[in-house]
């Protein structure tokens, strides 16, 4: 265990690890027709840029788990910082399309070796009780506040300086990281002499992610029968099984299933599912709403989602007292209740509105957004073994990453049936981009809706004595 002294650096460097890689999936929306300008991309090809980061960073989370417990957490903290580090010089250097997409990839590959690293990190370096809980709540807290900062600090970087800059603001960041973790976090990683790292399970299901999140991504564009997308999702899901019977069979497994005995991991991941489903795809369209529909510049679009920042922030503040107050299922409910209201409020947008009519629905969700993104790591974590941290936090955040592919997949799936446009949505005109967005904001509300009753169902009633650490950590 670190000493006192760190302890306040530690939680600094673990939350602003956090931060970037939230920040760094929201940043590049505002920048894309900048860079998408510059490089001279396609609307088709231009997707790439954000999928290529999801595509990586959904597709290596487990081994990023298994690798974080078997070769010590602290060690691919450093190396997957350094890693993301890198993709963000190599994006902000990049002078051709095939090089950008590459540096996206590399950041999507260290955010998978860096998540479950920080989560276990927190574990290791924190006694179990109010000194843990409030660093879990402010770890990630930053996480959902990094989501609607992105835009805001994409606008204006952007806007002042260049898209470049969205990936430069990075390198400093992934520089003191590295240097501050030898120093102030202590090492932790399973006491193991045999270190098996499952070689078939890991290549059978990285493989496996990789080609059905990509078909998730490529199959509204392609479309969902097309012999050019259809065979990727045979042929992943043939290796998700493969993967199902190796690691029944092996000694050590990538990922053991009885892990999923706990009721707070399995309700968690479901969640991590559905919110990304719906309050991950936010993002996306109230970018397409305030640069399609209401013309604004970079930097306008991104001052727009000040409110929603700034509600983040408050909601994360929120968060200890309504644990105390209702326990996980009833904080995760009750965001999930706002993300409701929030997204039926913007469903009503009109094509000749303003900022001020988004402020009441982006409020609301930025505070729903808060109690949700970090109680569902909260409840990831409970009643988890201490050995098992890592691969713990890879499948809260693999849930995450693959509803945000199945989400954005069902909404363009039902945008483009119930319009009936072979236009794609940054070539609609206003009010038909109007139109689609009003869909896209009310599916999410219905998936909200099924967040509520996974999280009464799925996870498992708060016990006194939590509950007791809990209220210790909100007056702490």
């Amino acid at each position: 265990m670190n000493t006192s002294k760190f302890k306040g650096l530690a939680l600094f460097i673990l939350a602003i690890s956090q931060l970037v890689m939230a920040l760094d999936y929201t940043i590049i929306f505002v920048a894309m027709p900048s860079l998408g300008s510059d490089l001279g991309f396609s609307a088709n090809h231009l997707q790439w840029v954000v999928s290529a980061y999801s595509l990586a960073y959904g597709g290596f989370l487990l081994i990023g788990g298994r690798l974080s417990d078997l070769m010590g957490r602290r060690r691919m903290f450093i190396i997957a910082m350094g890693l993301f580090g890198l993709g963000s010089l190599l994006g902000g250097l990049a002078e051709s399309q095939l090089l950008l997409i590459a540096a996206r990839g590399l950041q999507g590959i260290g955010a998978a070796l860096l998540s479950p690293a920080t989560l276990s990190l927190i574990m290791s370096n924190f006694a179990e009780g109010p000194e843990r809980n409030r660093a879990m709540g402010v770890w990630a807290a930053m996480g959902g506040v990094g989501l609607s900062l992105g835009l805001l600090l994409g606008g204006m970087l952007t806007s002042y300086v260049g898209w470049e800059a969205t990936f430069y603001v990075n390198v400093p960041i992934a520089l003191l990281v590295v240097v501050l973790a030898p120093v102030v976090l202590a090492e932790s990683k399973i006491a193991s002499e045999t270190r098996r790292y499952d070689a078939a399970g890991t290549v059978s299901v990285t493989a496996g992610l990789l080609l059905v999140v990509y078909y998730l991504i490529q199959s509204p564009v392609d479309g969902w029968l097309s012999v050019s997308t259809l065979p990727y999702l045979l042929v992943g899901a043939v290796l998700l099984l493969a993967f199902v019977r190796i690691e029944k069979r092996v000694k050590e497994p990538l990922l053991p299933f009885r892990i999923f005995r706990n009721r707070n991991l399995t309700g968690a991941a479901l969640t991590a599912f559905l919110f990304s489903a719906s309050f991950g795809s936010l993002y996306y369209f109230l970018t397409l709403y305030t640069q399609g529909v209401l013309h604004y510049t970079a930097i306008q679009s991104g001052l727009s989602f000040l409110p929603l920042t700034i509600s983040a922030f408050l909601g994360a503040k929120l968060i200890n007292k309504m644990l105390a107050a209702v326990g996980t299922a009833g904080t995760i409910a009750s965001g999930m209740g706002l993300g409701m209201i929030g997204f039926l409020l913007l469903s009503r947008l009109s094509e000749t509105g303003s900022v001020w009519g988004m402020i009441p629905g982006t409020v609301i969700i930025g505070l729903g957004q808060a109690l949700v993104f970090t109680t569902m790591f909260i409840a990831g974590s409970t009643g988890v073994e201490r050995e098992q941290q890592g691969i713990a936090s890879a499948v809260v955040s693999t849930g995450q990453q693959i509803g945000s592919a199945v989400g954005l997949a069902v909404i363009m799936a039902v945008i483009t049936t119930g319009l009936g446009s072979s236009a794609t949505l940054e070539t609609m005109k206003p009010a038909d981009l109007n139109a689609a967005i009003h869909i896209a904001f009310l599916i999410s509300a219905v998936v909200t809706v099924i967040g509520i009753a996974v999280a009464f169902t799925a996870l498992k009633k708060s016990n006194p004595s939590a509950k007791q650490d809990i209220k210790a950590t909100a007056s702490h």
